[in-house]
């Protein structure tokens, strides 16, 4: 998949509902949920690259391996690959 770059929320928001990661590590039939779980309800800034076979968007194969969600201070990183166990970090920015 091609990288991408949204900074509109509910476009943010609307794609994460869509991307579903299988395979080893973390795993979630829609990152939507695990981004609102962690408190990210109004995302400014979201980044996707990479391909992952073990990714899906809109039940497609072979979506973006790491996805940034930034609110405010706080990024959440969905990392992995293929091959490569998916983890995921939240950080703050000073």
């Amino acid at each position: 998949m091609k990288p991408i770059t949204i900074q509109n929320p509910d476009e943010i928001l609307g794609l994460l509902a869509d991307v579903a990661l299988r395979g080893k590590g973390f795993t979630t039939e829609s990152l939507l949920d695990r981004v609102l779980e962690e408190g990210f309800t109004e995302p400014i800034y979201f980044n996707a690259s990479g391909e992952d076979p073990d990714a899906f968007y809109k039940g497609q194969p072979n979506a973006w391996a790491i996805y940034q969600v930034r609110e405010w201070k706080r990024v959440l990183t969905v990392s992995g690959g293929s091959g490569k166990e998916r983890r995921v970090q939240i950080t703050e920015t000073p």
